[in-house]
């Protein structure tokens, strides 16, 4: 049998399945972001990080990165809220690389899991996006702060545990699918 090189293993994640694979979760999350989310102009709450989660778990930091991009990206051209802004994609792009570096190839511990839930809500969706909406929009970061720190409240318990439960639940078919 032949041993891989690390090129090879590397660029793994570019094989004609998995970015099909990557693809539908690109349409997922648009969806799950752009049309079945509550949203108000600096707030969003909705269920756009199971499939980037996903990507994380199966493909890892950078492709999944790279499938949050996208997302943000298509996703800001097909249903757009306002003005583009490079911003918000970068956002995106480091809150899947932070769930890929908790969640790929590790054992998803409730532990691991509320750390990368904690550190992409207030680092990145708390804290660099309302810095992007103050930009976007010249609004007072003071008062941003106060009202979106409602938004990360409420998303944290809820995103641990509908990733808890999803990783409990079908963990082990995405470790099989991400062998395979």
């Amino acid at each position: 049998m032949r041993k891989t090189t690390n090129a090879e293993a590397g660029a793994s994640w570019l094989s004609t399945r998995n970015v099909v694979m990557m693809g539908l979760l690109i349409a997922m999350n648009i969806v799950l972001t752009r049309v079945l989310s509550f949203s108000a102009w600096n707030a969003r709450i909705g269920f756009g990080f199971v499939p980037i989660v996903i990507a994380a778990v199966l493909f890892g930091p950078i492709p999944a990165g790279i499938v949050a991009a996208l997302s943000d990206i298509l996703g800001a051209t097909l249903f757009p809220v306002g003005p583009y802004f490079p911003g918000f994609t970068l956002t995106a792009f480091l809150i899947a690389v932070v769930y890929g570096l908790f969640l790929y190839n590790k054992k998803h511990t409730m532990t691991r899991i509320a750390l990368a839930i904690a550190v992409t809500q207030l680092l990145f969706s708390f804290a660099l996006n309302t810095v992007w909406i103050s930009i976007l929009y010249s609004t007072p970061i003071k008062a941003l702060f106060a009202i979106r720190i409602t938004q990360t409240a409420i998303l944290i318990p809820v995103q641990i545990a509908v990733v808890s439960v999803m990783l409990k639940s079908y963990g082990h078919l995405l470790a099989r699918r991400a062998v395979a």
